[in-house]
């Protein structure tokens, strides 16, 4: 009877977990990812992962970090795996999960120009900035120092500054057709 008690829980628990989890780590592994399908695969093994490891969650950090950590961890494996360098993984603003409301067109340029980071400055601003997490909370997650994911921030936000004041100064037919010496073709 315990152990029915418990299994029924669990059962809440993660319920709970996806209700108010499922949708930031969905878009979070979408921008990771940069695939629909893939994002929808990786949430379900996150939770899935989480199911099965919540007896031995501690609460030493946040339910939400630590789903994080999990969710960042699944889209490592499946980046890693062979078959996924076949795939084209280019997300286009249409295949990403809907706003809340509709986004003015500055936005989705930012979040191209998040999207086109570098991971390890993508990693930090995914954390951080999408998801809310702290600085600390970011560094755990990730298993870097915390003056690590401050300096990622101020290089990739430098450069997302960087990339807003181009747009603003020059036409987006123009911006998108630049090569990576930033000359237009």
């Amino acid at each position: 009877m315990e152990a029915v008690k418990r299994a029924d829980s669990r059962d809440d628990t993660l319920l709970r977990l996806m209700t108010e989890y499922e949708i930031p780590i969905r878009r979070m592994c979408c921008v990771y990812l940069r695939d629909e399908a893939l994002a929808a695969d990786a949430v379900q093994e996150t939770f899935l992962k989480a199911y099965l490891a919540l007896q031995h969650f501690r609460a030493q950090a946040s339910e939400k970090t630590w789903l994080t950590r999990i969710a960042i961890n699944v889209c490592k494996d499946m980046r890693r795996s062979g078959w996924l360098r076949f795939v084209d993984r280019r997300v286009t603003l249409d295949k990403l999960p809907e706003p809340v409301s509709d986004a003015p067109y500055a936005l989705m340029e930012l979040t191209l120009d998040i999207m086109r980071l570098p991971q390890k400055h993508l990693d930090v601003v995914l954390l951080h900035d999408y998801q809310g997490l702290t600085v600390r909370e970011a560094a755990e997650v990730l298993g870097i120092p915390h003056q690590t994911v401050i300096s990622r921030l101020n290089t990739a936000h430098k450069k997302l500054r960087m990339a807003f004041s181009e747009s603003e100064h020059s036409p987006t037919s123009q911006r998108m057709t630049r090569k990576k010496g930033g000359a237009p073709e």
